[in-house]
């Protein structure tokens, strides 16, 4: 078993509760740490026997960029599904969403979530 991490893969979406965050969109960052069991030994170096992050790259976007969630929660869920279903090498998908421009009264850096799939 490896892993492989993607991090701060961004994206413009318009994720979230408040009316103004549909109107407005930000951008979003999302990793993801992937725990790969080879279908192939990694010797015979063939990326028919692991996971094509270029793949993985279009899957988080598409889900990203699609269907408004008002939860970045259940936006991290949904990746992390659709990562392990569309590569059975995946073991173990951890996503975390980063929102840099929540709306909160205060200064902070980003909201961030982290949900693992499949759950231990």
């Amino acid at each position: 078993m490896y892993v492989i991490r993607m991090k701060n893969c961004a994206f413009f979406a318009r994720h979230g509760v408040l009316d103004e965050e549909e109107t407005l969109g930000q951008r979003f960052y999302v990793d993801a740490e992937l725990t790969v069991e080879p279908s192939q030994p990694l010797e015979e170096d063939s990326i028919a026997g692991t996971v094509d992050y270029g793949v993985a790259f279009d899957v988080i976007e598409k889900i990203v960029t699609g269907k408004r969630r008002l939860l970045i929660e259940a936006l991290a869920l949904e990746v992390a599904k659709a990562l392990a279903a569309r590569f059975q090498q995946i073991r173990q998908a951890e996503i975390t969403i980063r929102k840099p421009n929540a709306p909160v009264r205060g200064v902070l850096d980003h909201v961030e979530v982290s949900v693992v799939w499949p759950r231990s």
